[in-house]
């Protein structure tokens, strides 16, 4: 499955749109890892904890809009689009999203 954030396919051609394909997710962090993460925050420095748990959030949420394409049986996700916001501290929420279309 191809998957862009453009509205082509370099080389190729757009022969149909199938519609917004999308997977959501939010994700806490185990309270241990939440409380590491918090005084890393009063020192400074990266945020490992933070950081694994907004790419396991963004990997389901690809994997959830990867199927609903699979299921319209795309060849491809054009124009894709992340957003994510935190609903409470240490949760984050990531949505992608994407048109899935057929391709020449």
């Amino acid at each position: 499955m191809i998957m862009v954030n453009t509205e082509t396919v370099a080389g190729r051609t757009i022969v149909q749109a199938l519609g917004i394909v999308s997977g959501n997710t939010v994700q806490a962090k185990h309270v241990g890892k939440d409380i590491v993460g918090g005084l890393r925050g009063l020192v400074g420095g990266k945020m490992k904890e933070y950081e694994e748990m907004f790419n396991e959030a963004r990997e389901i949420a690809e994997k959830e809009m990867l199927s609903k394409a699979e299921s319209l049986e795309a060849d491809a996700i054009v124009n894709v689009r992340y957003s994510s916001s935190s609903i409470m501290s240490g949760t984050s929420e990531v949505l992608v999203y994407g048109t899935a279309v057929k391709l020449e």
